[in-house]
Formats: structure tokens, C-alpha cells, sequence
């Protein structure tokens, strides 16, 4: 099979016009999850709008995660299906779903159920003044050894980047479409969107989300992605945060610094 994404055809991979809204959601090994999760998502998106889309991305599953998204997909037409082979990672898959979101306001979130798709309401609210909106996981359902490591990493980030967000780990965010354009393909994306969304110009609040235990399967990230990885793309990141020149340029938005925080 090739290495280039493919988008499966049928009746779940075309839109008739841009949507609204774009959810990009990774998945990897998540048959436990999938369902449930796409279900929530498009009962909470129709309410707030018939106009969206749901960027499935399967990131190389080796379970039966490919065959529930297919069904989804051909179940649904606002669902399109991404397939990513072989597995390239949680980082490499989001970036590939944001760059296939065709809609002008993003909303990303993990496939293994434990952000709520019910707070997506009041993370768009927050939006209206704001470029991009992260949540803040509380009372996480994580083990104690994983929430001490991302309180560790998210303090050191936070000092030596100015982001001034306490939680970047968390999927769960929405962000106007010009902020991807801030990202770059890097394995630790997920720690520095907002740093460098913030770096470029743009306003960023965050917001408290639900965090819920996993439904079923197990998380594929250890040691090495919650801590060292992050720790070595930090310096990088620092670099090139203080090398660039900020891009948001519209008039809207050059009356004033961006907000770091809420």
C-alpha cells in the first residue's frame, strides 16, 4: 500500500459544499471507542449546525478501527475517512486531518473517547474573541504517574515558551482555519499549538473541558511521548517562536497583542 493518504470513496467521503465546521479526529486502535465517539460528536454538531464535516483519520490501526470508521462514513456523508498506512503517529495523523479540514473553523479532539464532545459549544463561544481556544482537562482520568509527567511538561513549556496555557496537551480545541497555517509537521505538535499559534500572531484563551476514563482499549503513548520527546522539540520550538514574524496581519486583529489565556 502506498504511503500517501487516501480518503475512502462513497457516499461518507463527499461534501456538497464547505462545511462550517471541521472535527479532525485521530484514530489508532480505537475499535472500543469509534462508534460511540463519532455518534456523540454528530448528535452535539447537528445541534449546533447542520453544515459540518468529520475528518476521520485512521492512523494505521491493525484492529477493527478501519472497519467501524468505513461504516460510519458510509452511514453518514458529513463523515470522511482518511487512511494513513503504515501507522505514522498521533502528531503526523491530526496534521494530515487538518490539512484535508475544508471548513473556515476547526475543532480537533483524540479518538479514545475521553474529551466530551459536549464541550464544544462552549469552546466556540469562547472563540468569538479569541483565534484559538484550548481546553483544560479536569479532574482528569489519567494515571497519577501520567498527570505529574503533563503537569511537569506543561509547567517547563509554559516558562520557557510564554504561551501562558496550562494544558496543551489537551485534543481538544478549536481554532479559526488560518491558525494552521501556524503548525509545522513536527512529532510533539500537540504540545505547541498554542505556542506557536501565539508566535504568529494570533489570540489564544483557554477554557475548562470534561475529562472522561477510557471506554475500553488501552493509550499507545508512554514515557517517551509525554516527557523526553517533548523536552528535546523544545528548544527547536523555543528557536523558532522567537525567529518568526508573527502572520496574522488582518486588520480585526492588530489593534492589540494576543491573549495568552482567559
Amino acid at each position: 500500500m502506498s504511503d500517501a493518504p487516501e480518503f475512502a470513496t462513497g457516499p461518507g467521503s463527499e461534501t456538497s459544499r464547505r462545511p462550517d465546521y471541521s472535527i479532525v479526529v485521530p484514530f489508532y486502535n480505537e475499535s472500543a471507542n469509534a462508534a460511540a465517539l463519532l455518534a456523540e460528536i454528530n448528535e452535539v454538531m447537528a445541534q449546533i449546525s447542520p453544515s459540518y464535516e468529520v475528518v476521520m483519520v485512521n492512523d494505521g490501526s491493525s484492529d477493527a478501527t478501519v472497519e467501524i470508521l468505513s461504516a460510519v462514513a458510509a452511514a453518514h456523508p458529513q463523515c470522511r475517512l482518511l487512511n494513513l498506512s503504515p501507522n505514522r503517529g498521533q502528531a503526523s495523523a491530526l496534521y494530515h486531518g487538518l490539512k484535508a479540514a475544508t471548513a473556515p473553523l476547526i475543532i480537533t479532539m483524540d479518538g479514545d473517547g475521553q474529551n466530551c464532545p459536549a464541550d464544544i459549544p462552549a469552546l466556540l463561544d469562547k472563540l468569538r474573541d479569541a483565534d484559538m481556544v484550548v481546553g483544560i482537562r479536569m479532574n482528569r482520568q489519567d494515571t497519577w504517574l501520567r498527570r505529574q509527567i503533563s503537569r511537569l511538561a506543561n509547567a517547563v513549556r509554559s516558562r520557557i515558551l510564554g504561551d501562558g496555557v496550562s494544558d496543551s496537551g489537551c485534543a481538544l480545541k478549536v481554532f479559526r482555519r488560518e491558525v494552521v497555517n501556524a503548525f509545522v509537521p513536527i512529532r510533539t505538535l500537540y504540545s505547541f499549538m498554542p505556542a506557536l499559534a501565539v508566535a504568529a500572531g494570533f489570540r489564544v484563551k483557554q477554557a475548562p473541558v470534561t475529562h472522561r476514563a477510557r471506554g475500553g482499549g488501552k493509550s499507545s503513548y508512554g514515557l517517551m511521548v509525554f516527557l523526553w520527546r517533548p523536552l528535546l522539540d523544545l528548544l527547536g520550538v523555543w528557536w523558532f517562536c522567537r525567529r518568526r514574524f508573527p502572520e496574522n496581519t488582518s486588520e480585526s486583529r492588530a489593534n492589540g497583542s494576543p491573549q495568552r489565556g482567559s
